[in-house]
């Protein structure tokens, strides 16, 4: 390390101001940064200084994944090697060539088993997001002078927990770029943004490739609906359909993430692990999950009392919402990123609890796309800096009064 800051001191002349490769001075910025502790100090008053910069608090979101990203590792092992044992193939090259050098056998009980082959569905889509979303945002701070910052590290971490495991790399790229190039880089960057990136990657992708994104095609064991009552087709998708299917699925198992869905949205048990973490160290606001908590019940009770003859989803109850489908990892990850979301108190509330009301909303009012968080977040996207405005006008109101008398 001491070898690699001697290099970048001599070499900084050159980047910074005046210096033949000053317009490139975000990449020197992004390696230097990212190695050692940045080494501006402040000089003049007055600061507020702070131990929570950028970087530090897209890490602790990071760290605040690694619950979820063991466990979809995991499932998504767990979920092909059970595939295999009822016949398929493997379902990619890297698959096959582990397969082949294992002697053409995998063990669904097999832990070492399942983290692999997990792994070699999971790496390639994170390394994909990484090499496109990365190459956006240098090529986007070269043009506007601006030092890459650290805001896509959880993007990247989040659009391939939001992907089925099967879904082509090609696609991968194709959305990632889409949602940070429309979701993020035209509003002017990080922070910019009035939506969150990853949702606009993942809604890009839904409707432009949907035979790859829903229905049972992506699953990894879709071929086997007629056997033994195996199905590839996720719970939620199956539940929209088919009255009381959810009798056949043990809840805890849902709650623990032994189910098939993307490979991030299956382990409602990983994001509350990872959500009590980022919420205690102060990176996520508690009202926004428990806003959204309190919509998702209001609407699922609401249904349940009306009930229905014709729709299946009127009859899911609020216990079985939170654990299907990507409630939970929407509910953490998403509804609380601190710039797509409301920033007043009183306005994550409501924020969080017309989310909940809209997911059910439209997972129970459209049985054809049964998943209903991804819309419901973007579309409060939308609508967060106008519940913001009104509560801060009502908060100047207020103040305004209070001096008058």
């Amino acid at each position: 390390m001491k070898k690699l800051r001697e290099i970048l001191d001599r070499v900084a002349p050159s980047f910074e101001k005046g210096g033949p490769l000053e317009k490139f001075f975000p990449l020197y910025e992004l390696l230097d940064t990212g190695a050692f502790t940045p080494g501006h100090t402040t000089r003049t008053a007055s600061h507020v200084r702070d131990g929570l910069d950028m970087k530090r608090m897209m890490i602790s979101v990071v760290v605040g994944l690694l619950p979820l990203l063991a466990i979809a590792m995991y499932n998504t092992g767990y979920q092909a090697n059970l595939a295999i044992s009822h016949g398929a193939q493997p379902l990619n090259d890297w698959h096959t060539i582990l397969y082949t050098s294992l002697g053409g056998r995998f063990e669904v009980a097999s832990t070492l088993s399942n983290w692999l082959v997990g792994a070699l569905y999971y790496l390639p889509i994170l390394a994909v997001t990484f090499a496109v979303g990365g190459m956006i945002e240098t090529v986007a701070a070269v043009i506007r002078r601006e030092d890459v910052n650290e805001g896509f590290l959880v993007t990247a971490m989040l659009i391939p927990l939001t992907l089925p495991p099967t879904i082509p790399l090609w696609q991968v790229g194709l959305g990632t770029g889409f949602g940070i190039l429309i979701g993020k880089e035209v509003f002017g960057g990080t922070g910019m943004n009035f939506l969150n990136p990853a949702l606009v990657a993942r809604a890009f992708l839904f409707f432009a490739y949907p035979a790859n994104l829903s229905g049972t095609e992506p699953w990894i064991a879709a071929d086997f609906i007629d056997v033994d009552s195996f199905s590839g087709a996720t719970w939620l998708s199956r539940a929209a359909v088919e009255p009381g299917v959810l009798d056949q699925l043990d809840w805890w198992q849902a709650f623990v993430g032994w189910i098939p869905g993307s490979m991030g949205e299956t382990s409602a048990l990983a994001c509350l692990v990872g959500g009590i973490f980022i919420c205690v160290i102060g990176v996520a606001s508690w009202r926004t999950i428990a806003g959204v908590t309190l919509g998702t019940f209001a609407m699922a009770s609401f249904f349940n009392w009306a009930g229905s003859d014709t729709n299946p989803m009127f009859a899911v109850p609020f216990t079985w919402h939170i654990v299907l489908g990507g409630w939970a990892l929407g509910t953490v990850y998403m509804t609380t990123d601190p710039v797509s979301s409301s920033y007043t108190d009183t306005g994550r509330w409501i924020y969080g609890f017309l989310i909940g009301v809209l997911t059910v909303l439209i997972r129970s009012i459209n049985p054809a796309y049964p998943e209903g968080i991804m819309l419901a977040i973007l579309f409060m996207n939308m609508f967060a800096p106008l519940i913001d405005y009104f509560f801060l006008q009502a908060n100047i109101r207020r103040r305004v009064a209070r001096d008058a008398a």
